[in-house]
């Protein structure tokens, strides 16, 4: 009797379990899929926090002294050459200074050759008198010492008066030096992205140690480089000369023609818990600095290695511990590890623990998708 009742509820039991599969095996679900098969795969590091698009080139110009703005020579947005003046703080006094120095100059010029067209007369004379009580005794010696006397004595004035000359234009250079003071020129090619000053206000060079707003931003944006830091576990990988890619929220397209041209010899630490290596990405190709400006937020993606044919999965389908979902002919859903190699945001290179042809499934993230569950394919 025991033995019946036993064999009855295994009966039960056993009904339920099938009852249990087939319902879960009708309630299957649709999840998207990728087979398993070889590919390019590269091994990537990208930025940490945003990074900026920058201009090779960038000077905040302001003039060497304080006063008025008295001219603006260009506007925002103006392309300028090098050595163009752009700005003059009022400096009508330093320009009087360089033409009363200018006068100066001819004044002392004039003397100087006045004393000394007299000093070789003066000389001229000394020798004919020295002659003349040499050879026909009719001048004193008295007479000859006063005439060489005289004569040295004009030549020093000559000498003093030619040095007068040398001060002065020393004085010119002092006040010329003094009028460049009040003036801004270009550096460089370039545009003029901001004017920070307007005519008739007070301008003064930044104090050292303390920063003050420019009065011109000049930019060469004919060479472009990003900016962006780096997490300091992945920058040891990185070395100059490696192929990047860059990605703008401006755009839609990467520019991959970039180089890695720094890497800063420091790590900042703006933040705690994020230290970070500062990495220059620069590119080369005209089509990719096309409508680029500075300023722009980007994104640097540095090539460490590259596998033109090897095994790969998505790494969206990836979850922890390198384990995926991977779908069997009846559709059952099982979970495997696999050893990855290289990876990037794409595709993870798979090393052992699948073969090719398999399935793995996408829709990780979709509701009820786990292993044991059986699935379908969507179409």
């Amino acid at each position: 009797m025991v033995n019946k009742r036993s064999l009855q509820i295994m009966i039960v039991l056993i009904v339920l379990v099938a009852v249990y599969f087939y319902l879960q095996k009708t309630e299957m679900i649709s999840v998207k899929t990728y087979i398993v098969k070889q590919g390019e795969v590269k091994a990537t590091v990208a930025n940490t926090r945003v990074g900026t698009v920058k201009a090779c080139r960038r000077s905040y110009l302001a003039p060497a002294t304080g006063g008025q703005v008295a001219k603006l020579h260009a506007k925002e947005g103006d392309k300028v050459k090098q050595q163009q003046l752009l700005m003059e703080i009022w400096n009508e006094d330093l320009m009087a200074q360089v033409v009363l120095q200018q006068a100066q100059i001819k004044a002392n010029t004039a003397t100087a050759k006045q004393a000394c067209i007299l000093a070789a007369g003066a000389k001229r004379e000394a020798v004919r008198l020295e002659k003349l009580r040499k050879y026909k005794q009719i001048v004193s010696e008295e007479q000859v010492d006063k005439a060489a006397t005289d004569a040295d004595a004009q030549q020093a004035f000559c000498i003093a008066a030619r040095q007068g000359v040398v001060v002065s234009r020393a004085n010119l250079k002092i006040a010329q030096t003094a009028l460049q003071r009040t003036l801004v020129y270009a550096p460089f090619d370039g545009i003029i992205a901001e004017i920070n000053a307007e005519l008739g206000e007070f301008v003064t060079p930044s104090p050292p140690g303390i920063p003050t707003l420019p009065p011109i931003d000049l930019l060469d944006v004919s060479c472009l480089y990003v900016s962006a830091p780096i997490d300091e576990v992945d920058a040891p990988k990185i070395r100059t000369g490696m192929q990047a890619c860059v990605s703008l929220d401006a755009f839609n397209e990467k520019r991959c023609s970039g180089t890695v041209t720094r890497i800063a010899p420091y790590v900042l630490e703006k933040e705690k818990q994020a230290r970070t290596v500062e990495i220059e990405v620069k590119l080369t190709d005209p089509k990719d600095l096309t409508e680029l400006l500075p300023g722009y937020s980007a994104d640097i993606e540095v090539l460490l290695a590259v596998k033109e044919q090897a095994l790969r999965v998505p790494t969206e389908a990836v979850l922890e511990n390198n384990q995926v979902l991977v779908m069997q002919d009846d559709g059952l859903l099982i979970e495997k590890t696999f050893e990855p190699g290289l990876s990037n945001w794409s595709y993870i290179e798979i090393l052992s623990g699948l073969k090719t042809d398999e399935k793995i499934v996408l829709s990780i993230g979709q509701d009820g998708v786990k292993a044991g569950i059986y699935a379908t394919e969507a179409p």
